[in-house]
């Protein structure tokens, strides 16, 4: 079992080597390499920070550096979030909610009115007036003083008579260095627990402030849902493949045995017209059940991906629909079904209740977050609440961390807007998917 902290790391080094060869596997290790890194970046952050809040205050003063204090917040917790990696592993979740609506207003007001916002401010002033000194007091403690005792050969070898440690201890000889550098050794093996006990309080009292709600098991419960959408694809696209290959064929196959039997009947009687009704309904019932296939799970989707089977649902609506969709990449498979589905659903809305004229569909991805935009000019006021199908999907973007937001005042026009978390499917993971038999 790999520690996920420097905390987990402690205990799980005594819980495997309980005898022995327990005492020097954490200082070896690269636990305390990263707590000394955790807290000298604080020392540097949390001085910046310190200088920027002068500066700040002195600015509210005039009443402009108000909402600046917000802002640096909201930034700083952002900064730490990411830093917080150092000491744990599992990643801060970000506790602020996507605005409803597009714009820096839409945006300001939302963070104003958020709890997150606030307690971001107040880590912001507790680092740069607090913590900040005590991880350079800890920092000095551990490795600097040690590190000093360490270097004593190589110092008194600089002046070439004499040196001070620690401005108490004057070092004359050689032998006196190196027994100062042995104490230092082992000063800094030893420092090294404390360290780290010291920087995963730091990290915990930041995750506390800066990702409040979670919990140990945060990273299961994530992984789990994963494991739950993964599992619904997999069924969807095993009924797909059932049908088309077992129902679909056996619908082929009666349609053709129809026609030879109505080219041997005789062409005016009673029972050539009845088989010629009969393979009629056989290819609307087969007509109907590509639709239907093509609903569970498109093929275009599967081998090429969101952006040409996004473009395909555009194509097969009534209301003209402007694409720009080009440069989407391959996504994981149960993100590019739930952006799909998400957009099919808003151009199925738009052709049925928007009474719009055109409409625009976009959608792209910055290395991190897919984003897809479903825009009308119809008459507005659409609400999810009142069954548009939108809110089973919005609860199946949520597992996936998703949201979706529309923006539809009266008189239009009407904005969807959803965004989902994931990264680019590498190549050897997406393997282009293929039909056990030829479409139709």
């Amino acid at each position: 079992m790999e520690a996920r902290d420097v905390r987990q790391a402690l205990v799980l080094q005594r819980w495997r080597y309980p005898l022995g060869g327990w005492p020097w596997r954490y200082p070896l290790g690269g636990w305390p390499w990263r707590s000394a890194g955790y807290l000298a970046s604080g020392v540097v952050v949390g001085a910046l920070a310190c200088a920027a809040l002068l500066v700040l205050l002195l600015a509210s003063l005039l009443l402009v550096g108000i909402p600046l204090l917000l802002l640096g917040g909201v930034a700083l917790g952002g900064a730490e979030r990411l830093r917080l990696r150092l000491v744990d592993r599992l990643p801060a979740a970000d506790p602020h909610r996507v605005p409803a609506a597009p714009g820096l207003g839409a945006w300001a007001r939302l963070r104003a009115g958020e709890r997150a916002t606030w307690r971001e401010l107040a880590y912001a002033l507790l680092l740069a007036t607090v913590l900040w000194p005590l991880d350079a007091v800890a920092l000095a403690l551990a490795v600097g003083a040690p590190g000093t005792l360490l270097a004593a050969p190589v110092l008194l070898a600089a002046d070439g008579h004499e040196t001070k440690l620690l401005k108490t201890v004057l070092v004359t000889t050689y032998p006196a260095a190196f027994a100062a550098a042995a104490v230092g050794a082992l000063a800094l093996l030893a420092l090294a627990w404390p360290l780290g006990l010291y920087a995963a309080g730091r990290g915990a009292l930041a995750r506390a402030l800066l990702a409040p709600g979670e919990r140990d098991g945060l990273g299961e419960v994530i992984a789990s849902r994963a494991r739950l959408v993964d599992a619904f694809e997999a069924e969807r696209r095993r009924i797909e493949r059932d049908l088309h290959d077992g129902a679909q064929h056996r619908l082929v196959a009666l349609t053709m045995t129809l026609g030879l039997a109505r080219l041997d009947a005789p062409p005016d009687g009673p029972l050539a017209a009845r088989l010629g009704q009969a393979q009629e309904e056989a290819g609307q019932v087969l007509a109907e059940l590509r639709e239907l296939i093509h609903g569970i799970h498109p093929q275009v989707l599967a081998d090429y991906g969101l952006g040409p089977a996004l473009a395909d649902a555009a194509d097969r609506t009534a209301v003209p629909v402007d694409t720009a969709l080009d440069g989407l990449p391959r996504l994981p498979a149960a993100v590019e079904s739930a952006a799909y589905f998400t957009g099919r659903e808003a151009l199925a809305n738009v052709d049925r209740h928007s009474g719009a004229s055109r409409a625009r569909l976009a959608g792209r991805h910055d290395g991190r977050v897919l984003v897809l935009t479903v825009e009308d000019d119809g008459r507005g006021g659409a609400d999810p609440a009142r069954g548009s199908g939108l809110t089973g999907l919005a609860d199946r973007l949520a597992v996936l961390d998703g949201t979706l937001a529309i923006t539809s005042p009266p008189g239009g026009p009407t904005v969807l807007r959803v965004e989902i978390p994931c990264r680019v499917r590498s190549a050897s993971s997406s393997p282009r998917t293929v039909s056990s038999s030829v479409r139709d």
